[in-house]
């Protein structure tokens, strides 16, 4: 039986997610500030094409956790085949960067030079993927060491040097390697041993299942590519970008499941979803109404130019909620495949189980979604619409491909759980939501002064949010006993 304490875990992977939200918030201010539409458009648009090549990097991490979450040591093995591929890589992405370039403006020095991040990626990943499996928190302490160190790095090379999307990727490389020595220090223990050829070579023959699933990842990540391809505008992606950052903090809701896949992998009873599944509600619900509401704000705070841009915002909310519900659905489903346990499986068996099922199902779910987009922009690109209104039509084909997939796996889920939901505490939760964050609003609109200066705004938007946050806390405790037992619990994990 796995030795992972869910709530630990998940409380710590939350809190230290919180502070994220604050320092990735204070990173893109930075950029988002000192750099152009243009700049923050290639910025955004190198994520976009280093995630090709990262294909290649479930072939280990994929095992890896699986591996140490059932005691094995698959530490020394993951790290060298880690380093293995992303030399591989690095070629691969120079070929994708040339191909790119001859059909856009955008400047290929600059997407040469993000080659630097590919290695950095490779390890952050399977070290995380081994601490996954072991003490998911320390991937938390990883995450945040990393958000910690973005900003002294990213403050001196963007905004006193003045080094545009180079220090950005600097920025990032510096980060990287710093969350990797945390991560390989506290995780030194499961990576004693002796490098097994046995598992390398058993993670190569079944390169095709972890791989798979990347591939929907892949194909989500085309759209940032398919939309500046066709429409041709670096500067209408930004729009994107900054809707994606600020509905983003709703993802953060996640991480107090974050120890769930892990533990389902070692054997813990499948009732741990029925119960965390109420607690990601509780946290994911007023983030999405937090982020409705302080649209405008967050928006003016990142940069003045991208405050019309708040229906955007809304939409990509709503879709992050309907992806982070489909993750969890998607890893409790898959931490509960024992196909892998059985050494004499054949291919025919891995297809017929749920690892091969449910990345089947994403990367049908995205096609379409690409698909549809392709079409839709292909017909609107000769019309004169603005960039804000093609963006608004980006973000609404996302959404609406997302919901049938989204109901879908709840299905799925239900049945392998046999999961019920009670509709009580989710009205509770969206009541107090509602109430306090509408107190902020009103509030809001009455006093905050949209101020050029972020040092004199930021501020003033905080106490509104945190305003809003107190607010729901005191309401939730005082009417709903989950929340009294969670604040128990937590209590308890600090006396602990």
């Amino acid at each position: 039986m796995s030795g992972i304490r869910v709530t630990y875990s998940g409380l710590i992977s939350f809190s230290i997610g919180l502070v994220g939200v604050l320092t990735g918030l204070i990173f893109t201010l930075i950029i988002t500030r000192e750099l152009s539409q243009e700049e923050f458009g290639t910025w955004s648009l190198i994520g976009g094409l280093t995630g090709y090549v990262l294909i290649l990097e479930p072939i280990i991490s994929y095992w890896t956790t699986r591996e140490i979450a059932r005691n094995k040591k698959s530490g020394k093995t993951a790290i060298l085949s880690s380093g293995i591929f992303s030399a591989m890589a690095i070629p691969i992405y120079f070929l994708i960067v040339i191909l790119f370039v001859t059909h856009s403006n955008v400047d290929k020095n600059i997407l040469l030079f993000s080659a630097i991040l590919i290695p950095v990626l490779f390890f952050r990943h399977v070290l995380a993927s081994i601490n996954f499996g072991y003490k998911p928190q320390v991937v938390s302490y990883g995450l945040l060491v990393f958000e910690v160190t973005k900003i002294p790095v990213a403050l001196f090379l963007i905004y006193f040097m003045n080094m545009g999307v180079y220090g950005a990727i600097i920025t990032a490389f510096v980060a990287g390697i710093s969350s990797i020595f945390v991560q390989i220090i506290l995780s030194y223990e499961k990576m004693k041993g002796e490098f097994s050829f046995q598992s390398f070579k058993k993670w190569i023959k079944l390169f095709w299942l972890p791989t798979y699933p990347r591939l929907s990842e892949i194909i989500s990540n085309s759209d940032i590519v398919i939309f500046t391809l066709i429409i041709g505008s670096i500067e209408a992606l930004s729009f994107w970008v900054v809707a994606m950052a600020i509905g983003g903090v709703i993802l953060h809701s996640t991480k107090i499941s974050k120890a769930i896949y892990p533990k389902l992998l070692g054997g813990g009873k499948k009732e741990y979803l029925q119960e965390n599944i109420v607690r990601v509600f509780y946290f994911s619900i007023p983030l999405v109404v937090m982020t409705i509401v302080f649209a405008r704000p967050a928006l003016f705070t990142l940069n003045p130019i991208y405050e019309d841009a708040v229906i955007v915002v809304w939409i990509i909310s709503i879709l992050v909620f309907l992806r982070m519900l489909s993750n969890v659905f998607n890893l409790s489903v898959s931490g509960i495949e024992k196909v892998d346990l059985n050494d004499k499986a054949t291919v025919k068996d891995y297809i017929k189980s749920k690892l091969f099922y449910l990345p089947t199902l994403r990367i049908i779910q995205r096609g379409i979604y690409l698909i549809i987009l392709a079409i839709v922009l292909l017909l609107v690109q000769s019309e004169k619409f603005s960039d804000l209104y093609l963006v608004t039509i980006w973000a609404l084909i996302a959404l609406f491909s997302q919901i049938p997939y989204t109901v879908y796996l709840f299905v799925i889920t239900k049945k392998e759980f046999k999961l019920k939901i009670n509709l009580k505490p989710i009205f509770k939760y969206t009541f107090a939501s509602i109430i306090s964050f509408g107190i902020s609003y009103i509030l809001m609109n009455e006093y905050l002064e949209y101020k050029t200066s972020v040092f004199e705004f930021l501020p003033q938007m905080f106490v509104f949010m945190i305003l809003g946050i107190t607010i729901y806390f005191i309401i939730t405790f005082l009417i709903d006993l989950k929340t009294r037992n969670l604040v128990k619990k937590i209590l308890l994990e600090i006396k602990k």
